[in-house]
């Protein structure tokens, strides 16, 4: 794998050219010169790169910055970095028009690393772990669910490919209250099915998944659970409704293309002692004490509102305790980082949760808790809540039967996942350009067939060492040219930042520019050499959007 793009290279190049210009100019020495910075001008006509080099020196040079850039031009070596022109604008910018043939590396390498190429290796191993849907099992997912989803997996699939060993964890909330009401609805259908008396308690539920349960359980099992004692009864409908729900919901992330490699019971935290080792912990850092019978954490001390309550004056834990124990069991797994992406109505919960993790002596730093905000269903013009089908608010199974999971995978992850989301069904079914996924899911289908054109005129693909390119001069060539080559700075910053949305805009402009090449020029053309070259970037376009569609969960189709 390369080490590094030509994007790169050549930055690089021009940075040292202005270095060695400032250094033979006499404005500053080598270990005077602050970081040179360079950018790509919005403009075209202002060049490939520009750099504001000239007006960070004012101060070391002494000098005003249209003059410094002019003793930078006088000493530049041009042909060093393919620098065809360079000009100065406005106060003193200096902007660098390229000679083109530094572009065309990027189709070797495109070709040379095929499906890697694009992994840069900014995570260099470091563990990541990152916590995403932890819906409690007792019902299907939600929407909020599959946003949580589809940017967890995403987010999970870039700091992959950015060089992060990832590590997916899925929280099972399997200790509380609402597992109880799960099996005892379970319990309750149970016996109704065989004609008894029962009543499905007050938080109890009430889907039509329970009864389904029901009456498979008295396919299976008859009566016999009747001879069960109450607790071993209790005990088999809890097992049974958990391993049913846990079940569905793997089931239905498998479909929507998302895998966990850890699947965390909370109930184990109980079960190996580590709720009360954790509060034990609290207790000898003197993080903790009691008040009106109950037991408080002391999270106004690394900035929380106001103290929360440990251990309830019944006894009983609150909701924060065995998720105190969770953390601190990931910190004590060693992970280098921890991501936790929580649901919309979480977000206050943030600062107690990091506060608990100071008062254990843990760095709060390695914990970075993001919120997928919600997701509201437009269809016809109008809001969505109920399922047409079940009469019953929308799931993610009836988004994925109703759109499909390209779809819904590339919308909900095209948004910054802190931004609240509006789903247009009807676009996002729709074979228009206005559908962005569609859009660009056509640019690798109309890549595939004009190769397939190719092969039926007996057109071969050259070698990616004897591709002519110097047939490649057009401004749409080096505008995909260039794009293309930025995939691995994209995928460095949406890693750094947390921000899978920055590659679905990527592929998205990627898309764009290959459907304008396509109304522009021929790719197929009675110059041969010529139409080696054209289908030699085209190929390396088609790789470049199959491997960003593969990070969003997205299929790239050959046909459409």
């Amino acid at each position: 794998m390369s080490t590094q793009n030509p994007l790169e290279q050549i930055n690089q190049a021009v940075k040292t050219a202005i270095v060695e210009a400032i250094t033979a100019a006499g404005l500053a020495s080598a270990e005077e010169i602050p970081a040179i910075a360079l950018e790509v001008p919005k403009d075209k006509a202002h060049g490939d790169l520009a750099t504001n080099a000239a007006m960070q020196l004012t101060k070391i040079a002494k000098k005003n910055p249209r003059q410094i850039a002019e003793d930078i031009l006088n000493h530049l070596d041009y042909g060093k970095a393919s620098i065809e022109k360079a000009e100065i604008a406005g106060p003193g910018f200096i902007n660098f028009t390229l000679g083109k043939s530094y572009l065309y590396p990027v189709i070797t390498q495109v070709y040379a690393e095929g499906e890697n190429y694009g992994r840069v290796q900014i995570g260099s191993g470091q563990k990541v772990q990152v916590e995403f849907v932890s819906a409690n099992p007792t019902g299907s997912l939600h929407l909020g669910h599959a946003r949580g989803a589809a940017v967890g997996d995403a987010l999970c699939n870039v700091l992959d490919f950015a060089g992060y060993d990832v590590t997916r964890e899925y929280y099972i909330n399997d200790a509380g209250n609402q597992i109880v009401n799960l099996s005892k609805s379970i319990e309750a259908r149970y016996l109704q099915e065989l004609g008894q008396e029962a009543e499905i308690p007050e938080d109890g539920y009430h889907g039509e998944d329970i009864k389904g349960f029901a009456k498979e359980l008295v396919a299976q099992k008859g009566d016999s659970l009747l001879s069960y004692s109450p607790d071993e009864r209790a005990a088999f409908f809890r097992k049974y409704g958990l391993e049913k729900e846990l079940d569905k919901i793997k089931r239905d992330l498998g479909r929507f293309r998302v895998r966990f490699d850890v699947w965390f019971s909370e109930s184990s935290l109980y079960e190996n002692g580590q709720v009360e080792a954790s509060l034990e912990e609290l207790r000898a850092k003197g993080q903790t004490y009691e008040q009106d019978g109950a037991t408080w954490l002391r999270t106004t001390d690394y900035g929380d509102d106001k103290d929360r309550v440990l251990v309830k004056n019944d006894g009983t834990y609150t909701y924060m305790t065995p998720d105190v124990a969770y953390h601190r069991n990931k910190y004590n797994r060693g992970f280098d980082r921890m991501i936790n992406i929580f649901g919309a109505d979480h977000h206050g919960y943030i600062p107690r949760l990091k506060a608990a993790m100071e008062a254990l002596g843990n760095d709060p730093n390695k914990l970075t808790v993001l919120i997928a905000q919600m997701v509201s269903l437009f269809q016809d013009g109008e809001k969505v809540k109920m399922s047409k089908r079940t009469g019953k608010a929308v799931t993610m199974v009836d988004l994925m039967d109703e759109v499909g999971v390209d779809a819904i995978r590339y919308f909900f992850t095209m948004r910054s996942m802190d931004s609240h989301l509006d789903f247009d069904m009807d676009l996002a079914i729709s074979t228009s350009n206005e559908n962005p996924v569609y859009y660009v899911q056509y640019a690798h289908a109309r890549i595939c067939s004009i190769f397939r054109q190719a092969e039926e005129q007996g057109v071969a693909l050259p070698a990616p060492d004897s591709v002519p390119f110097h047939k490649l001069t057009t401004e749409h060539e080096y505008d995909l040219l260039r794009k293309i080559g930025e995939l691995p700075e994209e995928i460095a910053v949406a890693a750094n930042g947390y921000a899978p949305h920055r590659i679905v805009r990527y592929v998205y402009e990627l898309a764009a520019l290959l459907h304008s090449y396509y109304r522009a020029e021929r790719v197929i053309t009675e110059d041969a050499e010529q139409t080696a070259a054209r289908l030699a970037l085209l190929g390396a376009v088609r790789i470049t959007i199959a491997n960003v569609l593969k990070l969003i969960g997205v299929e790239a189709p050959e046909r459409m």
